[in-house]
């Protein structure tokens, strides 16, 4: 594929906190740490050389893929070079959408890859592990239990009742029929129904079945993917679940970056309350806050806790305590050896509300590095931007503007009667000058006139560009389907398309493809065609 590059803030699709992060805007300096180029992650790297848990991690992980690590020799190689204090990694996380749901879900993958590569040939004596952090604790099943293939909604309709990651994928079969039902005949549709069926028709939880479809793409770049929702891991994030329970530190801290963000007209994403975590089991996962008694209450399941009681179980039990998105950042950071946080624009935002937070418990925070962003067609529909005399850049403006623009551009009169105004005006300065003399008063009624014929000039300059817009019907049409195809619904193509389409297409060629293509740290929005 080719590739062209545009600035974010031509798209008009990223929010203004997220153009202010990229352009350094100074009022954002304190809710970050180290900046996103190589002299912020040169000090990173330093801060987190003492990174304490490592034997603990490479182990729960050696657990995680005891079925994977003999297919999967690049990324057993990274577990172990884990191990070394001279290791490090790139972070990206997201929710189990089956099938990996929207394009942005292989971007963000793609973006930390390609910035583990990067990162090695400019610090050659470290490694560089990318990490897919699976969200399995999450229990909005709603928002992961579809995908759009070829413009058709596909859904896993059954009950949630606990986190995600814990449920059953014996329900699935149907699903993944209609998914691949999909693909069409060809050869990569056979190998992508492969990749599929071995993944989610194996009975695993679904985020075994994650793990595995994910790892099939990715394994050959040694992409490491982490579910924290394990006993051993909990326990090293014991001490802060407590202390921010019993003394609510977090909703403190977060809530005071909010209100500062807010009142330097930046908009927040996320709300801390004053526990900031779940208790979690097989059957729900429900939150826990402190009664008008001083207990503490597990929501809807008549379970109380007493502060002793509390911290005992806490001890005894970590893995019943599930971070909520305001803490889950922390745990994340807390039990990797990690650099840099790679997500969506509203992620970025979000963890910008987190930094005070971060520093109160001394937890270095990440280098925040929004994902790459792209938009992906073919060469002939841009031979067909083109020949329209449009550039990518200017395809993002909205449909009526490109077609005002094209009539504007193509047609052989003039529909501007701005010069015949300008005549108008004229003329009514010395109407106006006359009446005046004969009567001071008549001067708003002269200004009436004036209105009146201004606005029936407006109206004929719409009705000169609507007959205009009637003789190039067709190329008008040709532009609705060209938005239409490359942002489906009106937004991005990244936002709800599935990148099945793509693989069909492209084949195994298609991620290494983006990963050729993919620039983390130029802060650009990436065109392929």
């Amino acid at each position: 594929m080719k590739a062209t590059y545009i600035d974010y803030s031509d798209t008009n699709s990223f929010s203004k906190t997220l153009i202010a992060y990229l352009s350094h805007n100074p009022q954002l300096a304190a809710f970050y740490g180290n900046k996103p180029d190589l002299n912020g992650f040169k000090d990173q790297i330093s801060q987190k050389k003492n990174f304490a848990h490592r034997e603990i991690l490479t182990q729960n992980l050696s657990d995680q893929y005891a079925e994977l690590l003999a297919s999967s020799p690049e990324v057993a190689q990274n577990i172990i070079r884990l191990k070394d204090k001279n290791t490090f990694t790139v972070t990206t996380g997201h929710q189990l959408n089956i099938f990996t749901g929207p394009l942005y879900f292989i971007f963000k993958i793609v973006s930390a890859i390609k910035l583990a590569e990067d990162l090695k040939k400019a610090f050659p004596e470290n490694e560089f592990v990318p990490v897919y952090w699976m969200a399995t604790e999450d229990h909005d099943f709603e928002e992961i239990n579809h995908t759009k293939a070829f413009g058709k909604k596909i859904s896993w309709d059954v009950e949630s009742h606990s986190a995600t990651g814990r449920m059953d994928t014996a329900s699935i079969v149907d699903t993944v029929k209609q998914y691949c039902n999909t693909f069409g005949l060809s050869e990569n549709a056979t190998v992508l129904t492969d990749l599929v069926s071995d993944a989610y028709l194996q009975e695993l939880n679904l985020a075994d079945a994650t793990r595995v479809f994910v790892n099939s793409l990715f394994k050959q770049y040694g992409l490491v993917i982490i579910d924290a929702d394990r006993k051993g891991l909990k326990k090293l994030f014991a001490p802060i679940m407590e202390e921010d329970i019993l003394k609510e530190k977090s909703f403190k801290a977060i809530e005071k970056s909010s209100e500062q963000l807010l009142e330097l007209g930046f908009a927040t994403q996320v709300h801390a309350r004053e526990i900031n975590f779940f208790y979690l089991t097989d059957d729900f996962r429900e939150r826990i806050v402190r009664s008008p008694n001083g207990k503490y209450e597990v929501l809807h399941q008549n379970l109380y806790f007493s502060e002793d009681e509390l911290k005992k179980e806490i001890h005894d039990h970590p893995e019943r305590f599930s971070p909520n998105v305001v803490m889950r950042p922390m745990y994340q950071e807390l039990i990797l050896p990690n650099l840099a946080y790679i997500g969506g624009g509203a992620e970025i935002v979000y963890w910008l509300q987190l930094k005070a937070n971060f520093d109160q418990y001394k937890v270095e925070f990440p280098i925040l590095i929004p994902r790459n962003s792209a938009l992906i067609t073919d060469d002939q529909l841009a031979g067909k931007i083109f020949r329209l005399d449009f550039t990518f850049k200017s395809i993002f403006k909205p449909s009526e503007t490109l077609k005002k623009d094209y009539v504007k551009r193509i047609t052989k009169h003039r529909l501007n009667l701005q010069d015949e105004w300008m005549e108008f005006n004229a003329i009514f300065g010395k109407i106006k000058l006359r009446t005046h003399k004969i009567d001071p008063s008549l001067g708003p009624s002269t200004d009436a006139v004036k209105a009146r014929l201004k606005k029936a000039i407006n109206n004929l300059e719409k009705k000169l560009l609507k007959a205009e817009k009637r003789n190039h019907q067709d190329a008008l049409i040709q532009i609705d389907r060209i938005k239409e195809k490359l942002f489906p619904g009106g937004g991005l193509q990244e936002r709800t398309e599935n990148f099945a389409e793509l693989y069909l297409k492209h084949g195994d060629d298609l991620i290494p493809d983006l990963v050729k293509n993919f620039n983390p740290l130029d802060f650009k929005f990436t065109i392929l065609y």
